[in-house]
């Protein structure tokens, strides 16, 4: 039994040493190392938007919470009516916030309390517009409405999976583009492609419409003027490089 037990422990220390030795001998030899080039390209496209997003809100104040909570859903629910009336779906109709907040008369300095004065309810909507040419006539609607306050109009595409395609062939080919410049300058010859990935694909930054939600602005049409929305892409390309 001993016998047996000693061939196998010394069988099974050659084998882990001819491991190690198997092991440290690859390390020892990587052999070449590939030359290798990194470029970074960009691409753009642009259209048109087909889509508006407008953030809209109502503002009461009362003396009590209750009346000015009831002031405000008054106008909301007729703001809400209107934009469904005008063609406005469920799911482009979104409360975006609820703000209940009393208010204070702090101008007297004599280290008394400040004096409750009322309360102030905000409700804020932001409604997706899809038929641009509706656009004014939704802004002037609602002021006519009870809509007082406004945070912006941003401009959107719906569906802009084909423009970042379309950004994402631009980048690629304008990184390919530097690639041959560089390796032409330094005078040697581009060869395959090792690696790509991207490292960006977003709207470029637009310029938001700000609206000052005043009652006068019932009174005449909106101007608006939707511009035009760029998408951009940013690629990182590694290519081998033959020497």
């Amino acid at each position: 039994m001993s016998s047996i037990l000693a061939r196998r422990t010394f069988f099974a220390a050659l084998g882990a040493a001819g491991l190690a030795i198997s092991s440290s001998a690859f390390a020892a030899d990587p052999g070449p190392k590939e030359a290798l080039l990194s470029v970074s390209g960009t691409g753009e496209a642009a259209t048109a938007p087909d889509m508006a997003i407008v953030d809209l809100a109502v503002l009461r104040e009362a003396d009590t919470a209750r009346e000015a909570l009831d002031a405000n859903n008054k106008a909301m629910s007729d703001v809400l009516a209107a934009l469904k009336k005008d063609g406005i779906a469920d799911k482009d109709l979104q409360t975006s916030g609820l703000s209940i907040q009393p208010k204070y008369d702090y101008s007297k300095n004599d280290g008394s309390a400040p004096k409750l004065t009322g309360y102030q309810v905000t409700n804020s909507l932001t409604v997706r517009i899809r038929d641009l040419t509706k656009l004014g006539a939704v802004l002037d609607e609602s002021v006519t409405l009870g809509v007082n306050q406004g945070g912006g109009i941003r401009f959107a595409n719906d569906k802009p999976d084909a423009l970042l395609d379309a950004a994402r062939t631009d980048a690629v080919k304008n990184a390919i583009a530097k690639a041959k410049t560089l390796s032409e300058a330094a005078g040697v010859k581009l060869g395959r492609i090792v690696e790509i990935s991207e490292a960006s694909a977003a709207p470029m930054p637009q310029p938001m419409v700000r609206m000052s939600m005043a009652k006068e602005m019932a009174d005449a049409s909106v101007p608006v003027a939707a511009g035009e929305n760029s998408y951009s892409v940013s690629v990182n390309v590694t290519f081998a490089l033959e020497q």
